[in-house]
């Protein structure tokens, strides 16, 4: 995955904004709702993580509305390095997988954690949402898109569920069939997160 995208990545931004890539948009104002609704501080002041970055699409647009402590990782070093490039992170770090616990990050770090454009076919499996969480703050939110055709071939609402009824988080709003990427969907969660995970995923 991280060659894949590091051959695509000098094309990516032409690729995706050519296809109406309408994700990290939805992600930010979802973010600046959350903020104003519900963190007790200004945005300026909210820290961010943007797990699974990419070129940095999200962070540009949370930058736009305000937000200004904002960091990023992504599997790809050449989709990371275009994002410290776009000089909106304090720190981006590459070959992160979500697909393994995020050890580099210490629990209940950040305001909010986003995620979008990476819950889709052949990339990160549900429960990344667990570390997600982790180390997001308690009363902190957790926003992320989910492509349609993933939805329907990988188990992430039954991960909410289960994430639910482990106290970890609540959902407090779902977006359905929002736009997303061309003719494909998605899905856009906000998740609060109720308490610290008590270990990392396994």
């Amino acid at each position: 995955m991280a060659q894949y995208y590091r051959k695509w990545a000098d094309s990516y931004e032409l690729d995706v904004d050519h296809e109406c890539y309408r994700g990290p948009s939805i992600v930010a104002e979802l973010a600046g709702a959350v903020q104003a609704a519900h963190i007790g501080r200004e945005r300026a002041a909210t820290a961010i993580l943007d797990a699974g970055c990419g070129t940095g699409l999200v962070g540009i647009q949370l930058e736009h509305l305000g937000f200004r402590l904002i960091d990023g990782f992504d599997l790809s070093e050449a989709m990371a390095e275009m994002a410290r490039e776009t000089g909106v992170y304090r720190n981006v770090d590459h070959d992160i997988d979500l697909n393994r616990p995020l050890s580099n990050y210490l629990s209940a770090s950040y305001d909010m954690t986003v995620c979008c454009g990476v819950f889709t076919l052949g990339h990160v499996h549900p429960h990344a949402l667990r570390e997600l969480a982790r180390v997001t703050r308690p009363n902190g939110f957790v926003i992320a898109s989910s492509c349609k055709t993933y939805a329907g071939t990988m188990p992430f609402e039954d991960e909410v569920m289960c994430l639910q009824e482990a106290g970890v988080l609540t959902q407090e709003q779902r977006l359905n069939d929002g736009r997303f990427l061309g003719e494909e969907d998605a899905d856009y969660w906000t998740l609060r997160v109720l308490k610290k995970p008590a270990k990392q995923q396994q």
